[in-house]
């Protein structure tokens, strides 16, 4: 899998996306972006140097946590990335209530009117994930290994 290093320029256009869309202001993080327009986000010790270092002598298939993914023109954080940077997130929250939690954390879509685009699921003041509105409905990004397999 190639491993491509994101510039300090280009790393500046995602926090002032970021913040633009979910008022996250800083990533802390050395950012690498892998197949499918994933970004990954490494905070051990290792330098750029070292890493492309170990890189050619063993195969890296993954570093860092998967933090977000560009869709189209907008970046959608990953499940991880609504917990890591929790106490950043201020914009785009979608406070939903026990009954939508039930259906939510078992993969299904909210009816649930917001504007369009990536927003981030909140219950009870708990981060659980992004979903995609479309106006409508709210589309559940929850990875499947992540929800709870009993029906409703």
């Amino acid at each position: 899998m190639e491993h491509k290093f994101i510039k300090t320029p280009e790393k500046r256009r995602i926090v002032e996306q970021l913040n633009e869309k979910f008022g996250i202001s800083e990533l802390p993080y050395l950012l690498i972006e892998s197949g499918k327009e994933k970004i990954r986000a490494f905070s051990g010790s290792l330098s750029k140097d070292e890493i492309l270092e170990i890189a050619k002598l063993t195969r890296i298939e993954g570093i860092g946590i998967y933090l977000l993914k560009k869709e189209h023109d907008e970046l959608r954080l990953s499940f991880d990335a609504t917990q890591i940077l929790a106490k950043q997130i201020t914009k785009n929250i979608v406070d939903i209530n026990d009954e939508q939690l039930e259906k939510w954390i078992r993969g299904h879509d909210l009816d649930i009117k917001v504007p369009q685009g990536i927003v981030v699921v909140r219950h009870n003041g708990n981060f659980l994930g992004c979903g995609k509105s479309n106006g409508d409905k709210i589309f559940n990004y929850v990875p499947k290994e992540r929800r709870i397999k009993k029906p409703l």
